[in-house]
């Protein structure tokens, strides 16, 4: 008997804000990858994870929500929202099964103009009596002709998650892997320490605050025999913002970094020293000078 051809490709997870890509994400490699907060707009970068499994690789690459960006930042979201799927195999499309109504449903052009495969996701249906209500919405679904596969999921309990991944797998071209079988990621650790930080600000504050802020990791040593010393620099544009992540008495910082560095301990699996500091850079979310020194592509 012939053997099956080994499948590897990229998985781009898409969809509107606060959908739960970032929860399938995490579910789907069984790692905590992705930050993850009831705020919309957590996700400003792509993060990548990867999936080693009898007979394939599955690259997933977690995206910024669809919006209609209003200034620089958002513009820099949704470019990244684009190179992802430029790149992608396949495009898992999320919807929230909480939010659409037969006869709205309405997709981004985005995931209208994706030439590849496109799988929808329809998730949250944990959320959904009686589980008859869903019907309707998978027909319609089903009635735009454009997805291969509609697979209902619960991003947050796993239920039909380990269904979509067999769909997806399926879905792969044929092709050697990419990546070494034990790798999980190859985004440096810089890159999650920074994540983790924001994850905690996402949490802890309210309001503006966690969309004002942006993070950078602006040392990481590592240290023989001690503490790695890890210096992360909060950036806001004002400051009655600086004010308020410091608190009274640096009261809220303190409790900020606490938080953080258990976090990052947890991600890392050992001890580290983290220093946090608060800088206003006006208007850095609509600079684009700054948002490139920070990294994003305009």
């Amino acid at each position: 008997m012939e053997e099956s051809a080994f499948r590897c490709g990229y998985v781009a997870l898409v969809g509107v804000p606060n959908v739960g890509k970032s929860t399938l994400m995490n579910h789907l490699v069984a790692s905590r990858l992705a930050i993850v907060s009831p705020k919309p707009q957590t996700t400003r970068r792509r993060t990548l994870g990867i999936i080693s499994g009898e007979g394939y690789q599955m690259i997933v690459l977690d995206t910024p929500g669809i919006l209609e960006p209003h200034y620089p930042l958002q513009a820099a979201m949704m470019k990244t929202v684009q190179e992802v799927l430029g790149d992608a195999d396949i495009a898992c499309v999320l919807l929230d099964a909480t939010q659409l109504k037969p006869g709205a449903i309405a997709l981004p052009e985005e995931l209208r103009r994706f030439q590849r495969k496109r799988i929808a996701a329809l998730n949250k249906v944990d959320r959904i009596y009686p589980k008859e209500l869903l019907i309707p919405l998978i027909q319609e679904i089903a009635q735009t002709d454009l997805f291969a596969e509609i697979v209902p999921i619960s991003a947050l309990t796993g239920d039909g998650v380990g269904r979509l991944l067999e769909v997806l797998v399926r879905a792969l071209p044929e092709g050697p892997p990419f990546y070494p079988e034990d790798q999980l990621t190859e985004q440096p650790e810089r890159f999650f320490v920074g994540e983790l930080v924001r994850e905690q600000i996402m949490t802890r504050f309210s309001e503006e605050i966690p969309y004002a802020v942006e993070v950078e990791v602006a040392e990481f040593t590592e240290r023989e025999g001690s503490k790695d010393f890890i210096a992360v620099v909060l950036y806001v544009e004002q400051d009655s913002q600086k004010g308020i992540l410091i608190g009274s008495g640096g009261r809220a910082i303190r409790d900020l970094g606490s938080s953080s560095r258990m976090a990052i301990e947890q991600f890392l699996g050992r001890p580290v020293f983290l220093e946090l500091r608060v800088k206003v850079a006006p208007k850095w979310r609509r600079d684009e000078a700054t948002l490139r020194r920070l990294g994003y592509r305009i």
